[in-house]
């Protein structure tokens, strides 16, 4: 039912709520709050601290005062006293109260406390005659808000749907659940977490409801994975004699673990079903000779293979690299990216289409609409965050459910991983190649910057090149942060004698890869630059990365950045420059000098600061949560998703009248890709 027929709203109100996303009843109802005002809590005006919102039980001890200090400004003043002094309620141009406070009547108030020379005054209170507490004396909900909406009134709103719609909500987890965690029923946790009786009352409600989100949201992962099995007749690729030729071909040995995640690829590849794996690899770890090889096998077998990596840069390297492997094979590789000239592209378009070339390579131009093939057999992407479930659906269906290989160099606990990728198999390459030196990190506070510009001086003589990481693009006031645009004027005037370069995210796709062809081609002998970098080219001539204000990022982005140093024969080094005195900032700074583990990173990293650090679930093509933290409430994500390991187990379709309503939220959830059928 549309939102505009509940009482109070009206077609006025209703276009406003949408801009909020709320468009009928279910939204509104579950439209949580962002936050809440505990007003429960008295006190007296004696003990109430300058600048507190406080809750005060008072009583009104003489007429109302106006004053007009200025034009179009009045201020009304009620004194009042309570049980240790007198003040005043304060009000500004609300004149019209002046009638509604008697002499005597007590009143419970919640406000402000100001101090005015020697006055006490409580400013711009909510009031509540004694006996009529709904505002004070209460745990307040605070709303998301859109422009002609107060909270006030979308709580009323809210309010009114409840009393209307509330007895006639389902139940939607089984009772057995129910029993075996203690939660509370839906309608007792849909009003509590909109009007909560009591701390603990909000404090269940949330439980509950953040365990029902997490756990829809994990099944309807495990949906997607098991209509892919069932429905996705995958290609049976034949036995590879040719592979072991590729594999010897290649100029270094592979570790065991790049072995073990090849023959994992290989039994998917082989078996009747769709393959969907993710291969979770730390930088330098070898995951593109890993789908070098997945791709190898499926040209060998008669069919095309796809890679897609996020930016334009990273598409070139990965197909240089592979020309490059592919080389004595006879294997056609081609590049496909929006920079090309259009007769460029329609040559490459009309060879894939006639199965003339067996490897492309691009960008997300590869999921356009023009772009057919002639028998793909395999998909594989790049840094898989920047491509969520729904492109990869896309593009999977460019065949006949061709493979899907999915590669990431972010290290990502189990547990964030089952909820991030819960439609794909997870590979781990946890070992890395040997000979490669490992990168000596330093934490260091800012009053070593001189020494590091030493330091650098003397590599740049001996002819290598550096990084330097700001978090800002331009200077702020409010943020007493080095940006990009500063240290870009700092080095250019302090290393007069070499190029220095900036880059960061508001530059134009051309004018980014144009500068960090310039850094990889050694035009360039220091790149100031922000994040863009942590996914990048590689560039073994540059041996430095300097990071100002670590202590702004997260453990598993430092570990990234650091990750685009130590990629060539020389010595590397990671300069932590911490502007933090707190103790978590330095606990992390350790973690970063003790580890070049990314796993353990990000173990680490979720312990100490949550996963905000691991994409938000928008980007990644995930339904919104609306209640559930990942960084806070993973103690129930684990509970969540061993239950809903369960059901999936003996119930794999959901079947029967206690997963109906079940059945329904994971459709509206998932609702554009039809997992429920």
């Amino acid at each position: 039912m549309s939102v505009q027929y509940i009482k109070g709203v009206g077609p006025k109100r209703a276009s406003r709520l949408k801009r909020l996303g709320i468009e009928n009843i279910f939204d509104l109802i579950y439209h949580f709050p962002r936050d809440y005002e505990d007003r429960t809590k008295y006190t007296t005006i004696r003990e109430a601290a300058i600048g507190d919102k406080v809750s005060l039980v008072v009583e009104i001890v003489g007429g109302p005062k106006i004053s007009r200090p200025r034009r179009n400004m009045t201020i009304l003043k009620v004194p009042f006293k309570d049980e240790s002094g007198f003040g005043y309620l304060v009000w500004f141009n609300q004149e019209y109260l002046k009638d509604r406070f008697k002499l005597g009547q007590v009143y419970r108030v919640f406000g402000k406390i100001n101090r005015v020379g020697m006055e006490l005054q409580v400013v711009n209170p909510d009031f509540e005659l004694e006996g009529k507490e709904k505002k004070v004396g209460n745990i307040i909900p605070i709303y998301s808000l859109t422009q002609g909406i107060s909270n006030n009134e979308i709580s009323n709103i809210i309010h009114n749907a409840l009393m209307e719609y509330l007895p006639w909500m389902e139940e939607s987890l089984p009772a057995k659940l129910r029993q075996k965690y203690r939660l509370m029923g839906i309608q007792e946790a849909i009003k509590n977490i909109h009007l909560p009786l009591s701390g603990r009352h909000l404090h269940e409600a949330r439980r509950r409801l953040i365990f029902e989100e997490l756990l829809l949201l994990q099944l309807g992962l495990f949906l997607i994975k098991n209509k892919s099995l069932v429905e996705n007749k995958g290609i049976e690729f034949p036995t590879c004699p040719e592979l072991e030729d590729f594999i010897l071909s290649l100029p270094f040995e592979l570790t065991k673990a790049q072995k073990r995640v090849l023959t994992e690829i290989g039994e998917d590849m082989e078996a009747s079903r769709q393959m969907n794996r993710l291969v979770q690899g730390d930088v330098g770890s070898g995951k593109t000779i890993i789908a070098a090889a997945a791709m190898f096998r499926a040209v060998k077998a008669g069919y095309q293979a796809a890679m897609m990596a996020p930016t334009e840069i990273l598409a070139s390297q990965h197909f240089e690299s592979l020309s490059k492997l592919y080389e004595a094979f006879n294997i056609r590789c081609e590049l496909l990216v929006g920079s090309l000239s259009q007769k460029n592209k329609e040559r490459i378009l009309e060879d894939l289409r006639d199965g003339k070339i067996q490897v492309i390579v691009g960008t997300h131009a590869l999921i356009q609409d023009k772009v057919e093939f002639n028998n793909l057999g395999l998909v594989v992407t790049d840094e898989q965050h920047r491509f969520g479930v729904k492109q990869r659906a896309i593009f999977s269906q460019k065949g006949e459910h061709p493979d899907v290989l999915v590669m990431t160099a972010t290290p990502i606990p189990r547990t964030l991983a089952l909820i991030l990728y819960g439609d794909l198999d997870i590979s781990i390459i946890d070992e890395l190649p040997p000979g490669r030196k490992e990168i000596e990190t330093y934490a260091v506070t800012p009053a070593f910057i001189p020494r590091i510009n030493a330091f650098i001086k003397k590599q740049l003589e001996a002819g290598r090149q550096a990084y330097i990481v700001s978090p800002l693009i331009e200077e702020s006031e409010s943020l007493d942060l080095e940006s990009a645009e500063e240290l870009y004027e700092k080095y250019k005037e302090d290393f007069k004698d070499y190029r220095v370069g900036l880059l960061h995210g508001k530059m134009k796709p051309a004018e980014k890869d144009a500068i960090m062809e310039d850094f990889k081609n050694g035009r360039i002998h220091i790149l100031i630059s922000t994040t863009v970098i942590e996914v990048g080219v590689n560039v073994p001539n540059a041996n430095i990365m300097v990071i100002y204000n670590a202590d702004r990022f997260g453990l598993a982005q430092l570990h990234q950045l650091r990750g685009r140093v130590g990629r060539g024969e020389y010595q590397s080094y990671c300069i932590l420059i911490n502007n933090s005195n707190s103790k978590i900032a330095r606990e992390r700074m350790r973690i970063m000098q003790r580890s070049t583990d990314g796993f353990v990173i990000s173990e680490k990293d979720l312990e100490l600061r949550g996963p905000g650090e691991f994409f938000g679930t928008r980007q990644h093509g995930l339904p919104d949560l609306k209640i559930a933290n990942l960084a806070r409430d993973i103690k129930i994500l684990k509970y969540a998703q061993l239950e809903a390991q369960e059901i999936i187990r003996t119930n794999p379709r959901l079947e029967g009248e206690e997963y109906r309503f079940m059945r329904n939220r994971i459709g509206q959830l998932f609702q554009d890709l039809d997992i429920i059928g």
